[in-house]
């Protein structure tokens, strides 16, 4: 049965932050620590990033049914094989007993893939203690989904980098912390690194002399579990707007920055150009206003977004414009692919300036949309979405718009406040 708002006990240290120790490699060239060591200027920044919840439109529900010989289960699920174990466990019946009929879920955004298939077995456990002799439909509240889910993990990162005499980067050492999701399913490389924390750091496309990066999975009594585009969640936000403070160091303009940079990666280089021209850049924004810029690669696919922003009414920054270009290779469907992309940046969005899970005295206070707050319709910017076209490979469209967005607006903070944001949400900065 699910916690409801149960006790939760994170770790707690006294000691310096695991981010700034040395970690298990997850790659490395050249000797990054000796060049900053020796570096004639060091550039450093340390992120935090809080727990955060799914918080579907529709919360967890599913219905199940005895029939004669087996039993059928409805779901909105992203591991139906999960759930059909799940539910066979729990009744005590043959995995082919079970016949699950998958839906079309109200948002999931990896909630609806717990390697427990929490609400299957609820759902089956109900159906087992009243000896099956009524369906039973099993809807959670919002307040069960925040308080009982399972969360993005918290992170802390800390990235050096080192500049020489003329203002050029380089060496680049990024070490970050936090829980680990593959644990639970046995995904941790030989040396105890676990993919999904360092994906989008460990890839890095800009090309640096001496690189590392380091990781550390501390346990905690927090469940854990995918979000939306996983570890690009807190990776893209970190190594994106650490580009920005170099390239601000380097007294260079951020796309001309990136691009110099970014060596033979050809596909990151053409959506970076296509929506820096797209959104103007370089060229006159509104009074009040400022542009930002992120380009990332997740699932395969490769988004860069121009963002222009002003400050709102409540001191954070109004989003107005989001530019965003795409190379998932061949577009199956152009309209889902800019309608993915307008979903991940809304999501995003909601992420970058609200949301946190907040746990006090190992409870989350965070129970409903009152004090988890998605992006609401007033807080949506316009959005373009430009496809590059290509004769590639189809890839993910469903996740790589969420990564971006939350670095182009602080970039774009930057140019409007020259306040740098390293600690998300937004509102957590006063």
């Amino acid at each position: 049965m699910r916690p409801r708002s149960g006790v939760r006990r994170p770790c707690t240290r006294t000691s310096p932050p695991l981010a700034r120790e040395p970690g298990a490699t997850a790659e490395a060239h050249g000797d990054a620590q000796a060049a900053i060591d020796g570096g004639t200027r060091v550039i450093e920044a340390e992120y935090r990033f809080p727990y955060l919840a799914h918080a579907p439109m529709e919360p967890l529900d599913a219905v199940i049914r005895a029939t004669g010989d087996g039993y059928e289960l409805w779901a909105g699920s992203q591991i139906p094989t999960i759930d059909q174990g799940v539910v066979a466990k729990t009744l005590g019946v043959p995995a082919e007993k079970v016949a699950v009929h998958t839906q079309f879920a109200g948002g999931s955004f990896g909630r609806r893939a717990t390697p427990n298939g929490d609400v299957a077995m609820e759902v089956a456990g109900i159906l087992k203690a009243t000896d099956g002799r009524r369906p039973v439909k099993l809807v959670w509240t919002r307040e069960d989904d925040i308080q009982g889910g399972r969360y993005r993990p918290l992170f802390v990162h800390r990235l050096r980098a080192a500049l020489d005499d003329d203002g050029r980067p380089v060496a680049w050492q990024h070490r970050l912390a936090g829980q680990s999701i593959m644990k639970e399913m046995g995904g941790l490389r030989d040396n105890g690194v676990d993919p999904v924390s360092v994906e989008g750091a460990e890839d890095l496309p800009y090309s640096f002399e001496h690189f590392a990066v380091e990781g550390h999975n501390p346990e905690a009594g927090v469940p854990v579990l995918w979000w939306r585009s996983v570890g690009h969640t807190h990776t893209a936000f970190s190594t994106e707007t650490f580009m920005d403070e170099l390239a601000h160091a380097a007294g260079e303009d951020p796309v001309a920055f990136r691009l110099a940079r970014l060596g033979d990666h050809d596909r990151h280089r053409g959506v970076l150009e296509l929506a820096a021209d797209r959104a103007g850049w370089g060229k006159p924004v509104p009074e009040g206003r400022a542009r930002g810029v992120a380009v990332h690669k997740s699932f395969n696919s490769y988004v860069a977004q121009v963002v222009e922003v002003s400050k709102g009414e409540n001191g954070l920054p109004r989003v107005h414009r989001v530019v965003c270009a795409v190379d998932c290779g061949v577009a199956i469907n152009p309209h889902n692919i800019e309608a993915q992309m307008q979903s991940g940046i809304g999501y995003g969005l909601g992420a970058a300036l609200y949301d946190e899970v907040v746990l006090e005295d190992g409870r989350p206070k965070q129970a409903n949309f009152d004090t988890y707050l998605p992006t609401r319709m007033t807080d949506m910017p316009e959005v373009e979405v430009h496809i590059v076209d290509s004769d590639a490979a189809p890839t993910g469209v469903g996740e790589p718009g969420t990564p971006p967005v939350a670095p182009a607006v602080a970039n774009a903070w930057f140019a409007l406040t020259g306040e740098r944001v390293r600690r998300l949400p937004f509102r957590r900065n006063g």
